[in-house]
């Protein structure tokens, strides 16, 4: 018998080079090599078909131009003085959660394909740096970080607290194969923040939620959007992440691919905007951009295909065929690539 998906991205997760390029499928209801199953309580407030709020009373907003994605309320923040955040923010009371009975009935709903994809268990929420921001607005958030560093950090252990204590209690209920780290810590051009801040205020929130992976042999991915290539050696040294998406190309992924071999598993690498979106790209030229991206960042494996299409209209019919020759391409590439 053949590999299973699932065995393939966890070779690659391992630093081998897989059968064939592991691919992130973004298309609703296609299985990849990777599932969700964390505790659901942590999205209960998570309404997709409106506004909404997360667990600690950050409302979000969404809107069909960003296609369905979610950012905190842009005015009327919840914090405006880092100094009484005792008093504003409030993680949920975790008294008397019957931890068990909550695991088994996410894992019905989920339904994780246990043999064909890698269980995901997601720690930490949108991440500490994100919901400081979402609190406080990047204006406020930054500044505070400058101006009450220690109130800040008592803030982000108030929150890791509240997390870690979810992870121990949660994460051998539901048997991961790989334990996910999220935070947006940069724009398109920046990081938002210093090396010395990342390792200051972030790193060793991190690394008390991925100690729970590294105890039980499971490999660390990080979700982090933009410039983020500062932190990566850090990522990787420190915290041992083995595998960061979206790696967009706004990095030097050339020179992170140099560096780290096949230690960090690049998911992504295309920059949809400026390739599948071209007006009126054709099917040999996607598969032209696809076989190019998979020759710079995937011999000796640590890369992964994955895309994300940000398109208004996503009923329009061009805009359906280039989602669908993208996928259609990318599974031909990632199974023919190694083969060569």
């Amino acid at each position: 018998m053949g590999l299973t998906e699932k065995q393939n991205y966890l070779m690659c997760l391992a630093g081998e080079q897989p059968e064939w390029i592991p691919f992130m499928r973004m298309e609703p209801g296609v299985k990849g090599p990777t599932a969700m199953a964390s505790p659901s309580f942590l999205m209960r407030a998570m309404d997709p078909n409106g506004d909404h709020k997360d667990i600690f009373g950050v409302e979000y907003i969404t809107s069909a131009e960003a296609a369905g994605g979610m950012i905190p309320k842009t005015w009327d923040f919840i914090l405006d003085d880092i100094t009484k955040w005792h008093d504003v923010i409030k993680a949920p009371d975790l008294t008397g959660i019957d931890w068990e009975q909550m695991a088994k009935k996410d894992l019905e709903r989920f339904k994780p394909d246990r043999e064909n994809c890698a269980v995901t268990y997601g720690a930490g929420g949108t991440g500490f740096f994100q919901h400081l921001m979402a609190f406080m607005g990047f204006t406020e958030g930054l500044c505070a970080l400058y101006e009450e560093p220690e109130e800040c950090e008592a803030l982000l252990d108030y929150i890791c607290d509240f997390y870690e204590e979810v992870v121990k209690n949660t994460i051998d209920l539901y048997k991961p194969d790989i334990l996910s780290l999220t935070d947006d810590t940069a724009a398109w051009n920046n990081p938002f923040v210093s090396l010395d801040m990342m390792r200051q205020f972030f790193e060793p929130r991190y690394l008390r939620l991925a100690k729970y992976a590294h105890e039980r042999n499971l490999p660390v991915t990080l979700h982090n959007c933009g410039k983020c290539e500062i932190f990566m050696e850090d990522m990787v040294e420190n915290i041992g992440v083995r595998g960061w998406n979206p790696a967009q190309n706004c990095n030097d992924l050339a020179a992170i691919k140099k560096k780290f071999g096949n230690r960090l598993v690049l998911t992504g690498c295309i920059n949809s905007s400026q390739t599948f979106e071209k007006p009126g790209i054709t099917e040999d030229e996607i598969r032209e951009i696809v076989w190019d991206v998979a020759n710079k960042y995937a011999p000796g494996g640590g890369f992964a295909f994955q895309v994300f299409f940000i398109i208004p209209d996503p009923t329009d019919q061009f805009v359906q065929w280039k989602k669908a020759t993208v996928n259609k391409v990318m599974e031909e590439v990632s199974k023919e690539f190694y083969k060569k």
